[in-house]
C-alpha cells in the first residue's frame, strides 16, 4: 500500500464542541501526510471479538496545519462510529485511522476561478477546509459558501465563518434555514433553489467552479439546478454523505 493510506494510530489530542450533536476531534499523527482540501480519512474500530467498523470523515483543517488533522464528526443514531467517537473516546486515546484519500472533490488555492460552495448540514465540513485553506494561502478568488441548516443550533462553525468573512472581503457566507429561523432573521429560510443559486452567484463575475456536499438529496438537485443554470459539468464536483453517500 502506497505511503500515506497505510493504517496508523492516531493520538486524540483535544475534542471541541461545535454543536449540541457534532464535535471536532484533533488527532496527531505519527506519519503525518499533507492533505488536500476535500479530501477525508478512515477510521476503523475493533473489537476484542474481532469485530470491525469503519467509516470516512472529511477533513475540516487547512493543509497548512503541520502534524495534525481535525475531523468534524456529526452524532448519527445507531452510528456505530460516531457514538463511539462522541461518548467512548477521551483526549490521550488512540484510534486506528489512514489517508488522506481522495482525488476528485479537492480545492487548491493556486486555482484561480471563482468559488460556489453549497453544504447542507455536516456537508459543510470540507467545505471549511477549503476556506481555510483559502485563509492560510492568503487567496483571494471570490467566493462564496451557501450553507443549508435546519435550525440556528445546528450551523457548525458559526462564529468562526463570521472571522473569516471579517478578514476577506471577497468571502460571503449566506445560510438558508430549512425549520426554524432566528428572531428577526431576513435571510433565505427555504429549502435551495433555481432562484437563490442565482442570487447567490450573481456576484460572481465569470464562471465559478462548484463545490456541493451534503444529503444525497440535497446534492443532486443543487448538482442538477447548476447545470440547468448554464454551469459546466466539468466545474461541478459532489460529495454524498448517508446511507447511500461517501464521507461525511
Amino acid at each position: 500500500m502506497q505511503r500515506g493510506i497505510e493504517w496508523q494510530a492516531a493520538i486524540l489530542k483535544a475534542i471541541r464542541l461545535e454543536t449540541p450533536r457534532v464535535k471536532t476531534f484533533t488527532f496527531t499523527l505519527p506519519d503525518w501526510t499533507p492533505h488536500r482540501a476535500g479530501q477525508h480519512y478512515d477510521i476503523r474500530l475493533t473489537a476484542p471479538d474481532g469485530y470491525q467498523a469503519q467509516r470516512s470523515y472529511s477533513v475540516a483543517s487547512e493543509p497548512e496545519r503541520v502534524g495534525e488533522i481535525d475531523l468534524t464528526v456529526e452524532l448519527v443514531e445507531d452510528g456505530e462510529v460516531s457514538t463511539f467517537l462522541h461518548e467512548g473516546l477521551v483526549v490521550g486515546d488512540l484510534i486506528e485511522m489512514r489517508g488522506p484519500i481522495g482525488g476528485y472533490f479537492v480545492w487548491e488555492a493556486a486555482q484561480s476561478e471563482p468559488l460556489l460552495l453549497v453544504g447542507g448540514g455536516s456537508g459543510v465540513v470540507p467545505l471549511m477546509a477549503m476556506l481555510r485553506h483559502r485563509a492560510a494561502a492568503g487567496s483571494n478568488v471570490p467566493t462564496r459558501l451557501l450553507y443549508s441548516v435546519r435550525a440556528p443550533m445546528e450551523v457548525i462553525y458559526a462564529a468562526e465563518l463570521d472571522e473569516l468573512v471579517r478578514a476577506s472581503p471577497d468571502l460571503k457566507v449566506l445560510l438558508t434555514f430549512t425549520r426554524a429561523k432566528p428572531q428577526g432573521w431576513e435571510g433565505y429560510a427555504r429549502r435551495i433553489d433555481q432562484a437563490m443559486l442565482g442570487e447567490v452567484m450573481a456576484p460572481l463575475s465569470s464562471t465559478p467552479r462548484a463545490y456541493i456536499c451534503g444529503p444525497t438529496l440535497l446534492v443532486e438537485s443543487v448538482a442538477t439546478l447548476l447545470l440547468q443554470s448554464g454551469l459546466p459539468r466539468e466545474l461541478i464536483r459532489t460529495e454524498r454523505f448517508g446511507p447511500s453517500g461517501g464521507p461525511a
